[in-house]
């Protein structure tokens, strides 16, 4: 994939990405709840919306990843990393200083794809997704709490 043809395009029509927000996030009730929130981007490719990536503010010097996805297509080719190196750019000249993410405990691949990209574990909220409606499993794990991960700008 040449990442040069990546795109980004802000997200006016949220209700049109939710299938998006979908694939990262299993309950379409806590979509619910920050689908306004923040800021909204299409990941496009020749002309084709590919993903989505939702920030929020939490803190005057930090900005989180709330939910960033790709269609099966796409993944797998250094595009995601792409995506995180240049919002974490973009977000640097724009004066935070940290970029933070969570992710379940068991998303195992979701647990590396971050290493990867340059965050380190940060802290837990136990029993996070004990709220959510299905319990969620994956790789034979349940997932309970959401691992947050860090990484300076």
């Amino acid at each position: 994939m040449n990442n040069d043809k990546v795109q980004f395009t802000k997200a006016n029509d949220r209700e049109r990405m939710l299938p998006f927000l979908k694939l990262a996030d299993d309950s379409e009730n806590m979509i619910r709840d920050y689908i306004q929130e923040g800021e909204l981007y299409e990941i496009v490719v020749d002309d084709q919306t590919v993903g989505i990536i939702l920030f929020t503010f939490t803190a005057r010097d930090i900005v989180e990843i709330k939910n960033m996805a790709l269609v099966n297509s796409m993944r797998r080719k250094g595009m995601g990393r792409e995506v995180i190196k240049r919002f974490s750019e973009h977000y640097k000249k724009s004066g935070y200083s940290y970029m933070i993410v969570g992710t379940a405990n068991s998303s195992i691949g979701n647990l590396a794809f971050y290493q990867k990209a340059g965050f380190r574990f940060d802290h837990i909220k136990r029993d996070f997704f004990s709220s959510y409606e299905e319990p969620i499993v994956e790789d034979g794990i349940r997932a309970f709490d959401m691992i947050m991960l860090k990484k300076t700008l």
